[in-house]
């Protein structure tokens, strides 16, 4: 995520998921209980869920702008890593379920008025441990942004001429039922009709599309494990271009034609950052890459949902090449919990920095000695350290982005072997592909590959110290 945050306008100036538990719970051997109704992240309480592990998502929706109405069916097919007799979903309580089946019977079902949102749902027949099970869920509503701790908005975000829809860190159940923590990944079909004019555009592929009686449908599959933040279906009238890197990477462009002026030097750009980030991190991990460009004012930043980051106007070229990185830095290699938020947008962040040096303007280093030339006594630039956020308004502090890539590129200098790095960077998305880390996962993976440096200081000075590094 890019956007209007703390000190990062200086950046624009210098140029296969694990089955998870969730929660500690019964062993596999126990009777059936109910599934826990967090997934244990102390930032965000109400997200997620234990006791299963979704392996897709199968999204079938209507959307009809002029009333804000959304119609949904959502097939879910998962695993239970427990012995089942009931488990959440994920849902706000504005989007009203109608029906809910597991594996074709009929389940009672529950939206409590004391939890925004939580569906509680009961099958006829208890879920054996390890047991696959398919979930229907048929819901409606006028889908409503959701407002973090730090006042910003997410989720479904009407617009002029649709809606413009991103979701983290927890705007995903204001759209669609689902498990939403980033340690569940899934893979997503998503089809979704509108009115005959406007486009649909969502992650992954367009498989097909069809029109009739004044509408058209848009069906987009992205089969490989992403965590539910990172799903979008953004709606709109959008100038769409297609084409494939010279590396041989597919890619979608929708730009909302207010936007296509401004930004179409830099999306022309974009085939080189996906080819440059893949010589970077190592293969491209998705099935399509590209831009939304929406006309969003109100939205204020961008997010990097899989395969095609959205943009809520004409992008600067570092924050394009931001998002893009982050289809493997935080997309393929995704956050744990949210304090670990370092491992997403520090490496992002960094990563805009090399594309500035790999182009010949300002180099990664130039970034942070302007940058470390910033006062001591300015604390809300140095605090909080990345690694530690201190809570969930500090989840996109500026320090997290600024500070964050600054520590990436001491290492670098502390390495002083850029080969080294650059094996550690492909090394650490190689090694986690599909998967989550920690910021401490990090730190250790670097401590096991250069022994010699010592770097127990260096990680804590610069990712867990408040105030400015002087010593490391």
């Amino acid at each position: 995520m890019t956007g209007n945050w703390p000190r990062r306008g200086l950046t624009v100036l210098l140029a296969a998921g694990a089955l998870v538990g969730l929660v500690a719970g019964p062993s596999l051997a126990a009777g059936p209980v109910a599934g826990a109704k967090s997934a244990g992240d102390p930032y965000f309480p109400l997200q997620g869920n234990g006791g299963y592990d979704v392996g897709h998502y199968g999204l079938t929706l209507d959307y009809r702008p002029a009333s804000g109405a959304l119609t949904g069916v959502a097939k879910i097919r998962a695993t239970a890593t427990q012995a089942l007799s009931r488990f959440d979903l994920d849902l706000r309580r504005n989007m009203a379920v109608s029906s809910v089946t597991v594996d074709g019977q009929p389940a009672v079902f529950t939206q409590p008025a004391d939890l925004r949102q939580e569906l509680v749902i009961t099958p006829a027949v208890p879920l054996a441990a390890r047991a696959q099970f398919t979930v229907v869920v048929r819901y409606s509503g006028v889908p409503r942004p959701v407002t973090d701790p730090d006042g910003s908005i997410e989720g479904w975000v009407t617009t002029n001429d649709g809606a413009f829809v991103v979701n983290e860190p927890q705007g995903s159940p204001s759209w669609y039922p689902c498990n939403d923590t980033p340690r569940d990944k899934a893979g997503f079909d998503v089809t979704v009709t509108v009115p005959t004019g406007l486009t649909a555009i969502a992650n992954g592929v367009l498989v097909d599309t069809a029109t009739a009686h004044g509408r058209t449908t848009y069906r987009w599959s992205q089969p490989r494990p992403m965590s539910t933040y990172l799903a979008f279906v953004t709606t709109g009238v959008f100038q769409v271009s297609t084409g494939t890197t010279p590396a041989g990477i597919p890619y979608l462009n929708a730009v909302d034609p207010s936007q296509a002026d401004k930004s179409r030097a830099q999306l022309a750009k974009l085939p080189a950052m996906l080819d440059f980030f893949q010589s970077v991190y190592g293969k491209y991990p998705w099935n399509s890459g590209g831009a939304l460009v929406d006309h969003a004012p109100e939205v204020g930043y961008a997010l990097e949902t899989t395969t095609r980051p959205e943009f809520d106007s004409a992008p600067d070229e570092l924050t394009l090449a931001h998002e893009l990185a982050h289809q493997w830095v935080g997309d393929d290699v995704t956050l744990t919990r949210w304090r670990d938020i370092w491992v997403n947008e520090g490496f992002a962040e960094w990563s805009s920095w090399y594309w500035s040096e790999h182009t010949g303007n300002a180099t990664a280093q130039r970034f942070f000695q302007r940058l470390y030339a910033t006062s001591a006594k300015d604390t809300g630039f140095w605090n909080p350290p990345p690694g530690h956020p201190g809570g969930a308004e500090n989840v996109f502090a500026g320090s997290i982005y600024d500070r964050g890539a600054m520590t990436l590129q001491a290492l670098r200098g502390k390495i002083h072997d850029d080969p080294a790095f650059l094996d550690l960077l492909r090394d650490w998305v190689a090694a986690h592909r599909y998967g989550n880390a920690t910021v401490g996962d990090f730190v250790a993976f670097t401590e096991q590959r250069f022994p010699e440096l010592g770097l127990k200081h260096f990680f804590d000075v610069w990712l867990y110290q408040p105030g400015k590094p002087t010593d490391w």
